[in-house]
């Protein structure tokens, strides 16, 4: 069930993010920063919003979005991750979904997010192409030598 996050949910989005077996040490430590803004000062304050889906008490996968500074209606995805064990059965899709719906209702137009371009990261830029975005554009070399920034876009 999609929800938001309550404070004791930091460390299994810790684990979610740590075993996701893409993301770097300073990528999770990020992640953990961005936890720590959302509950010091709440989404508003912060500008981060979470959304986990759970079961039961056991969190399934997280999201991370939040308003674009200096824009109208712009919305970054920051962070979308599924426990592996519970890859394949939707988790993504819905955490994407309520992201999507979560940004019209504060009055969102337009939904951005950034990814790799290595090819280990080819099934999320596939996963965002089936689920209606558009490769914008491409910065190579952007994250490393050999590892383009992809920008997708979604307007809702």
């Amino acid at each position: 069930m999609i929800s938001d996050p309550n404070a004791d949910d930091g460390f299994q989005i810790h684990i979610i993010t740590a075993n996701s077996s893409v993301f770097s040490q300073e990528e999770v430590e990020c992640v953990d920063e961005l936890w720590e803004e959302y509950l010091s000062h709440g989404s508003k304050g912060s500008g981060y919003y979470f959304l986990v889906d759970k079961n039961g008490d056991h969190i399934l996968g997280f999201a991370c979005y939040g308003p674009r500074s200096l824009t109208s209606g712009t919305y970054d995805l920051y962070w979308i991750a599924v426990d592996p064990t519970a890859r394949r059965g939707g988790v993504g899709r819905r955490l994407l979904s309520a992201c999507e719906e979560a940004v019209r209702k504060l009055g969102g137009r337009l939904l951005v997010l950034e990814t790799s371009g290595k090819e280990l990261y080819e099934p999320t830029r596939n996963f965002y192409l089936s689920a209606g975005y558009m490769q914008e554009a491409s910065i190579k070399d952007f994250y490393d030598i050999g590892d383009d920034l992809i920008i997708f876009t979604k307007n809702l």
